[in-house]
């Protein structure tokens, strides 16, 4: 394992050095030490150990010379590569890329790091040799890091130190069943270079920068995937989402959204005739409608062209009760041009996620 994180650095330092002279880079590496969170009783005995693993990152610095990058204090932009050993015979290790962002804070001291990726689990779920892992259906799950760390660059050259606590989240969102998921509370210590020492002055914010809101515009979209229902080998399969929404630009960072949507979900047709003929005595007859029509309330960050999205709705039209009548959403989504846009969400009910979306939508 170290040969290949070495090789990754080695790489990754080699092709950044030949940017040198045109953009400004740093790269960090932090290991870290944590326990596995226990959010589900279902999940007590995959906690065995106390996970350990190395973040590797590559970070483009900012100084403010957009308006985007004044906005949120030139945070810097990048991708991260991590390995974790979950210290779990079932659970295994997991190898992740991710794309980040770093905010900062408090004369730039403080760093909130938030990163969105893909991690390839090493022993998923499997019947016959992995039924113990409950955690993770497939492969290839989706993954967040949140870390909050103490950062000090230039401390002998450009070498600084870092040092932090965070959450590392592993989840495919029922892409494919078992879904439980993992939360591990990581503590990490490491060290950070630039590659360019002499960089720009940062351009501060000016005052009342962010305001400039905008008149109520609508949208429409479309949201789709494959998911699978919590019986384990039901089968994935398709679902789809139309939706259409109004919004309120309130400033240049924040908008507020009212929107409506009709979901179609194969898995959920599926599972209602599971539950009909699998003689659980529920009341379950097969003739449900497995439609579902929400409203949602939600609010959007914007990031340059990125946004974060969080939503909270509710299944005014629910046939079928199926994991809760309250739902919430959560994702990324980005702007192609002024007026189209794609992202990436996941849709839940509390904790319990039961897909995640793609989306293409347009904006009037």
């Amino acid at each position: 394992m170290l040969k290949k994180i070495c090789f990754v650095w080695f790489v990754v330092s080699s092709s950044l050095c030949a940017q040198e002279g045109q953009k400004h880079y740093s790269v960090d590496v932090s290991n870290f030490y944590g326990t596995v969170l226990k959010h589900n009783p279902d999940i007590s005995h995959l906690i065995t150990g106390h996970p350990t693993g190395v973040l590797i990152s590559v970070n483009r610095k900012t100084f403010g010379h957009k308006e985007w990058q004044r906005l949120y204090n030139a945070p810097d932009y990048g991708v991260s590569f991590l390995y974790q050993d979950m210290d779990n015979e079932f659970l295994g290790a997991h190898y992740g890329l991710y794309a980040h962002y770093n905010f900062y804070f408090f004369k730039r001291s403080l760093q909130l790091r938030i990163a969105q990726g893909l991690s390839y689990a090493t022993t998923p779920y499997d019947q016959d040799t992995n039924f113990r892992n409950v955690a993770y259906g497939s492969h290839f799950l989706s993954s967040t890091i949140g870390f909050l760390q103490y950062t000090k660059e230039n401390i002998i050259g450009g070498l600084g130190i870092q040092a932090g606590v965070g959450v590392i989240h592993y989840s495919n969102a029922n892409f494919k069943a078992p879904n439980k998921s993992t939360n591990t509370l990581a503590f990490s210590i490491g060290a950070n270079y630039v590659l360019e020492q002499q960089t720009p002055d940062y351009v501060l914010k000016e005052k009342g920068a962010s305001k400039g809101g905008a008149p109520i515009g609508f949208g429409v979209l479309f949201r789709g995937g494959i998911n699978e229902s919590d019986v384990v080998g039901s089968g994935q399969l398709p679902f789809y989402t139309l939706g259409a929404f109004a919004d309120k630009r309130l400033n240049k960072k924040s908008a507020l959204q009212l929107g409506a949507e009709l979901f179609f979900s194969k898995a959920l047709e599926r599972f209602i005739d599971f539950r009909s003929t699998g003689g659980f005595g529920d009341g379950t007859t097969g003739d449900e409608d497995a439609k579902r029509v929400g409203v949602f309330f939600g609010h959007e960050l914007r990031i340059h062209k990125l946004s974060v999205l969080t939503q909270l709705g509710y299944y005014v039209y629910y046939p079928f009760d199926f994991e809760g009548q309250v739902y919430n959403r959560i994702g990324l989504q980005y702007y192609i041009t002024k007026h189209m846009f794609s992202g990436v969400t996941v849709r839940s009910h509390a904790a319990k996620a039961e897909a995640v979306e793609l989306s293409i939508g347009y904006r009037l």
